[in-house]
């Protein structure tokens, strides 16, 4: 059987309401992305627990340091066997190529490109000219020339990101489903979203979709749901 193309964001640091929202999603989504506050709550140990549920885990850490350093961290990281592993494609060639060079054979190293809370306007602010889909071309090609699997960028820019590179991996979060309580008006930190038929049809792999699913009254029929628009 195919796996979702769903993702799950579980973005909290209360372990246990994060395996309950993963033990009622199971059926009904391809895997889970735990990020920066689940965590630095509880590092491997916790990304450990979250595993033994069986999910494929997305490990959206964004490194972004040194080559060497960054190396280091995703050798630190091997042991847990991410299926998919981020850093940040503004760290530049050279710490792509060491970072895929550090991960396991099986763990997919994708680069954000530009964050979906970010828009022309905060770009022009951090000294970056262009609006996000002149930057996101750039450094989708960066990725692709290190030598990592893909790219993470906003459904907005993923067509053109997919004509770079026919091939790569794309995963797509600031996805908001289009029913009533979901409109693109509840987009919260995100900028730049899209609905999830909407994605995968300019050319997604995965979709990363958090509270619509976790902050749900029921988090599996919020699941079931989505995945039935796709």
């Amino acid at each position: 059987m195919t796996r979702s193309p769903i993702y799950v964001a579980i973005d909290t640091p209360d372990i246990a309401r994060a395996k309950d929202i993963a033990a009622r999603v199971h059926h009904h989504v391809g895997g889970i992305k735990l990020g920066l506050e689940f965590f630095s709550a509880h590092g491997q140990a916790g990304v450990r627990e979250m595993a033994a549920l069986g999910l494929p885990i997305f490990l959206d850490l964004k490194l972004h340091d040194i080559p060497n350093t960054v190396a280091k961290a995703v050798q630190a990281l091997n042991g847990l066997q991410p299926a998919i592993l981020t850093v940040h494609a503004a760290g530049g060639l050279a710490m792509m190529e060491d970072a895929k060079a550090a991960a396991p054979v099986g763990t997919k190293v994708v680069a954000v490109t530009v964050l979906t809370s970010l828009d022309a306007e905060d770009l022009t602010s951090i000294g970056v000219e262009g609006d996000p889909h002149g930057q996101v071309g750039r450094l989708t090609l960066l990725a692709r020339q290190a030598g990592l699997d893909g790219v993470v960028c906003s459904a907005h820019e993923v067509k053109a990101a997919k004509k770079l590179w026919p091939h790569g991996f794309f995963v797509v979060p600031g996805i908001r489903p289009a029913e009533k309580g979901h409109s693109a008006n509840g987009t919260g930190d995100q900028k730049r979203v899209m609905t999830p038929r909407q994605a995968l049809d300019q050319g997604a792999s995965i979709l990363v979709i958090g509270r619509p699913i976790t902050q749900a009254e029921d988090p599996d029929q919020a699941a079931r749901a989505i995945e039935a628009t796709l």
